[in-house]
């Protein structure tokens, strides 16, 4: 992974994956709180894989999940991103959503937020996406309060059933967010 990618906000930085990052985001994966809104808590390989996945995305597409540190203390709290599904991951098709996870410590701060708006500009005005989504199940309140919060729109005939949990499950179905270019440019001028 080219190790100069670098997103700053007013009180964050986005950056490459490196070692300091790993163990606190171990962590973070297996705390059942962060985790209540997915189907269980991850073990350290689970989430070693799952890191692996996000630098591969940047490999192939140029975005990822980034780790997320606060700017004044370097603290890692969590990680946000765009990541690419082609058209048979989900049934909604191909498609780039935007997504986050931060530790307990560091929410209801607007910190969510402030990532997911720095990767809407960098996916919109830098790579040049025409729409960026994002999914939660329904019960998960604060995530969807983020994505109304950042200009998504819930699309209520996109809402789906998530393909890679069995019939039943409680987090099957998938309340669906959009947000268009176009919507991007007219909220931000």
């Amino acid at each position: 992974m080219r190790n100069t990618f670098k997103i700053e906000t007013e009180r964050l930085v986005l950056r490459c994956w490196a070692e300091a990052h790993i163990d606190p985001c171990v962590q973070l994966c297996a705390d059942p709180v962060v985790m209540r809104y997915f189907p269980d808590v991850l073990t350290r390989d689970r989430t070693l894989r799952l890191i692996g996945m996000f630098r591969d995305c940047f490999e192939k597409h140029g975005v990822f999940y980034a780790p997320i540190e606060l700017k004044a203390s370097g603290e890692f709290i969590g990680f946000a991103g765009l990541d690419v599904h082609d058209e048979e991951a989900l049934p909604i098709g191909g498609c780039v959503d935007i997504g986050w996870r931060l530790k307990r410590s560091a929410w209801g701060r607007g910190f969510a937020s402030e990532a997911a708006r720095a990767w809407l500009r960098f996916g919109f005005e830098t790579i040049g996406y025409e729409e960026i989504v994002a999914f939660t199940v329904p019960g998960n309140i604060p995530s969807q309060k983020v994505m109304t919060r950042i200009g998504m729109t819930h699309d209520e005939r996109g809402d789906f059933e998530h393909p890679k949990l069995p019939e039943g499950h409680a987090f099957k179905r998938h309340l669906l967010y959009r947000m268009t270019n176009e919507d991007w440019q007219m909220r931000t001028g």
